[in-house]
């Protein structure tokens, strides 16, 4: 990619993520002032389309076809195909839990703390962000920015983690919200326990990513490691974005 490819690049990032931002902000303002589960549903399929517009433009999706089953770029394309598969699957999981959500909730939601919703769900949003530059930054063989975006992406992961069940765990627990307790607290603990459990692997992925990456062992031409971490942690953070409407905006608190 050329220098001004990068920019290129570089910018409809930053564009993207302040659209999500606002959007972000947007969903809060609507669960607050005037609660619509249609106005809600619309800004979560805008911010999950905007992530998926940024990775087809960023990632090339559509390069030329490799034949050779020993070159590169064909097991490249094998592990991309296979890493899409698993999302696929692992989408079902995530699908099954929101309607469990919607079919036992109902319109109604406990009490959380909406501020922390947000602030964690922000945190996310922009340590999305960060893999996107370690991603970009490896693939022109900028290493010491690789390594930067991708150590703030794992703070922020941590920070996320830390977030959810440092803070809010114990939060729904001393509400009486608890897994055993009533749906509430059993659809609450599944689905950011599940979201927590993907979000804890690709802190776990990214070390590794991380410690490869110290050592030398990727380059701009040989890093579909990082481009695979990269596209798992955007997964994470998609689904999140549905996740966290469902459990903090949506509905009637009771």
């Amino acid at each position: 990619m050329a220098h001004t490819d990068k920019q290129t690049a570089f910018r409809l990032g930053v564009l993207i993520f302040v659209y999500l931002a606002i959007l972000t902000a947007l969903e809060f303002y609507v669960a607050v002032a005037v609660p619509s589960v249609v106005v809600l549903s619309l800004i979560a399929l805008a911010k999950a389309g905007l992530v998926v517009y940024y990775y087809m433009h960023i990632y090339r999706l559509y390069q030329e076809t490799e034949t050779d089953p020993n070159s590169y770029e064909y097991k490249a394309g094998t592990l991309r195909l296979g890493l899409w598969l698993f999302l696929l699957s692992d989408a079902f999981v995530f699908g099954g839990l929101a309607v469990a959500r919607f079919n036992l909730w109902g319109m109604t939601r406990p009490p959380f703390n909406q501020v922390l919703g947000l602030i964690i769900t922000s945190v996310l949003l922009v340590s999305s962000f960060f893999m996107n530059r370690a991603e970009t930054a490896m693939a022109h063989g900028d290493r010491r920015n690789f390594v930067i975006s991708l150590v703030i992406t794992l703070l922020l992961g941590i920070g996320f983690l830390v977030g959810v069940i440092g803070i809010e765990w114990p939060s729904a627990i001393r509400e009486g919200i608890t897994p055993s307790a009533n749906t509430f607290g059993a659809v609450f603990f599944m689905m950011t326990g599940m979201h927590g459990f993907h979000v804890l692997t690709g802190v776990i992925f990214l070390l590794i990513v991380l410690r490869n990456g110290l050592r030398g062992l990727y380059s701009a031409e040989r890093h579909r490691a990082v481009e695979a971490a990269a596209v798992y942690w955007h997964f994470v953070d998609v689904v999140w974005i549905f996740f966290y409407p469902a459990l903090y905006l949506i509905g009637t608190v009771v």
